[in-house]
């Protein structure tokens, strides 16, 4: 995928413009939207928000703003914390309970994809591979790409190629039929992780609902039972297990008679026969917070572990994630058990969310982008596909919000960017739930669109 940066126009924030910071007993009279809600129904999803396009506008009024937001956060009693940051300046312009942490749902997966594309690069591939075994048995080595498919390849997708299990059984079969092989056992080799499957704070129905699979360095269609029908979200309990064979399968019908063999390590040196790698980091990335998808976040943080020299474990993944968010100067506010936002244990504060996409929409980071290009587009993309952003309580947002979303029980969060009336681009954080009760959605969709239709400068 190719991405082309506008050219920024950056004009001066004005002078003495200061956060507004309200206490609970606090409310300002709300005043209404200064423009009509736009017309973008037929708009392009990609002409929102301009990649690393800052916006020539002032920045809004703090008060005008927290005027807006405060009355549709609705009072002290409000199970909601917000912030809204200007992106040029780093400058908070509203805060409500702001570094108050709460559970992230979902957006932590915006922390873990900034977290792999400052450490591991925007074109480093995940590779699966196969090498020869001892006793004249081969390996399938799993390198963590849970991306890697026994489907066909699809010329319409919307996502480049992804790893064909189809592709590495018959280069595989070609070596070994080259070397006078036809008959072989397939161990498999998933030492690329290490410790458990699941994380701490993931709920016991998690797995059994299909929500994730269990973790493992090898999988083939995310451990799916029934990749080509997407309605069928169950999992497979041993998804190495079960990769090993589907290759053998494949093996057999590239001419090399295939049985699965056990759980192994891979001998050091070992003779490759075979590799296929993923799509690269970025598009991991769109792709994760697009559809926010928890096998592919978990994946990415285990690549920041490695990177790091670390095990690729829950609680190293976690920590090395956190070790560059530091090294970014953002990792305050920050607390994961997990890359995916599953964990109930999880605890992130709105400010480190808006700090932490402002960084990767900067001028600053261009590595990052692809966190900016992967949010979903509010009410064309992803998870905020219609029919969010379709009522008219949060229209004005469609197309000038890119946000991810997060959702557990009693909790919603939405973190992103928007482009005020002005054309100032702004990051923000709306946290809402403790997990005791429903939440509605759809008022941090409003807070968004609010801030799309502030026309405050």
């Amino acid at each position: 995928m190719v991405l082309s940066l506008s050219l920024l126009n950056v004009f001066a924030i004005a002078a003495g413009a200061a956060v507004v910071k309200l206490t609970p007993d606090q409310r300002l009279t709300p005043q209404p939207p200064s423009v009509a809600v736009r017309d973008l129904v037929r708009a392009p999803a990609s002409a929102a928000i301009p990649v690393a396009d800052l916006g020539s506008g002032r920045p809004p009024n703090p008060s005008t703003l927290a005027g807006r937001l405060s009355a549709l956060i609705g009072g002290p009693r409000a199970k909601v914390s917000a912030v809204v940051i200007d992106v040029e300046t780093g400058r908070p312009l509203f805060d409500w309970h702001a570094d108050r942490p709460a559970t992230p749902a979902s957006t932590t997966k915006v922390v873990t994809s900034v977290a792999a594309l400052a450490s591991v690069g925007p074109a480093h591939r995940i590779t699966t591979q196969v090498v020869r075994g001892a006793g004249g048995g081969i390996v399938l080595v799993g390198g963590g790409d849970p991306t890697l498919t026994a489907l066909p390849t699809r010329p319409d997708a919307s996502h480049p190629p992804y790893a064909s299990l189809q592709d590495l059984a018959r280069q595989t079969a070609t070596a070994l039929k080259a070397s006078g092989v036809g008959r072989v056992r397939v161990d498999y080799d998933t030492s690329a992780y290490k410790g458990p499957p699941i994380a701490a704070g993931w709920k016991p129905n998690y797995l059994p609902d299909g929500e994730v699979a269990p973790v493992s360095a090898l999988a083939v269609d995310e451990g799916r039972v029934a990749p080509s029908d997407p309605s069928k979200k169950a999992r497979v309990s041993d998804p190495a297990g079960a990769a090993a064979k589907q290759f053998a399968r494949l093996l057999s019908k590239h001419g090399v008679s295939a049985k699965a063999g056990r759980r192994i390590v891979a001998q050091e040196g070992a003779v490759r026969l075979g590799a296929v790698q993923s799509p690269p980091m970025s598009a991991l990335v769109e792709h994760l917070l697009t559809e926010s998808d928890n096998d592919v976040a978990e994946a990415v943080a285990r690549q920041v572990a490695m990177k790091l020299g670390r095990p690729a474990t829950f609680a190293d993944a976690a920590h090395t994630v956190q070790q560059v968010l530091a090294r970014l100067g953002v990792a305050g506010g920050v607390s994961i058990n997990d890359g995916s936002g599953l964990s109930t244990r999880n605890r992130i504060s709105p400010i480190a969310l808006a700090r932490i996409v402002s960084v990767a929409a900067g001028e600053e980071r261009p590595e990052l982008r692809s966190v900016v290009t992967g949010m979903p587009i509010a009410g064309f993309s992803g998870t905020l596909s219609p029919p969010r952003y379709a009522v008219a309580a949060s229209r004005a947002g469609a197309g000038m919000v890119r946000a991810k979303t997060g959702t557990l029980a009693g909790v919603s969060t939405l973190a992103g960017l928007a482009y005020d009336a002005d054309g100032r681009l702004l990051a923000f954080a709306f946290m809402a739930g403790d997990g005791k009760g429903p939440v509605d959605p759809g008022k941090l969709d409003q807070l968004a669109a609010a801030i799309a239709a502030c026309g405050c400068g």
